[in-house]
């Protein structure tokens, strides 16, 4: 399924919760954080300034991303679980 978010919002694929601790002890999925690290999977073309210009995302297709725990919406696309937000709900770009 092709999907391309519209102005500066991004198409992200959450990055999985470790299910293990250090020491090997299994974390059960009630108890597991939801993932705040995703990869970006597509871009939408930018955000509008008041004046009409165009500027363009500072991130990019591929990105690994640090956003807020409750930020953004959960979608289901291709049966594969996403986050949908605004470029301003990211942290930054990791590594």
């Amino acid at each position: 399924m092709k999907f391309k978010p519209l102005h500066d919002r991004l198409l992200l694929k959450p990055v999985e919760a470790e299910t293990r601790t250090k020491a090997g002890l299994i974390i059960p999925d009630t108890a597991q954080e939801k993932p705040m690290q995703g990869k970006v999977v597509a871009v939408g073309k930018g955000r509008r300034l008041e004046d009409g210009r165009l500027q363009a995302l500072d991130v990019k297709v591929g990105d690994t991303v640090l956003y807020g725990k409750w930020s953004g919406t959960e979608v289901k696309l291709g049966g594969q679980d996403h986050v949908i937000l605004k470029e301003e709900d990211l942290f930054g770009v990791v590594g």
